[in-house]
């Protein structure tokens, strides 16, 4: 399981989406995306369906998925 406190482009606060994580300055959960990728959505499509997410936040988010699955750093 990846430690998104070390990936910058995600941020958890107990006051936002029932504390949650979120990508950074917007509401939209990570699981947002998984969910919509497994569903067969494109990266594309999950940015123009969640404006605020930009397209760094979601690569950065994928990038540590795989680190944490390869055990890069440790984990």
């Amino acid at each position: 399981m990846p430690n998104w406190k070390e990936c910058d482009a995600v941020e958890r606060d107990p006051r936002k989406v029932s504390g949650a994580w979120v990508f950074s300055g917007t509401r939209v959960p990570l699981s947002a995306l998984f969910e919509n990728l497994r569903a067969g959505a494109s990266i594309e499509q999950f940015l123009d369906w969640f404006q605020g997410v930009e397209r760094w936040q979601v690569e950065s988010v994928l990038d540590h998925e795989v680190e944490a699955l390869a055990g890069v750093g440790g984990q």
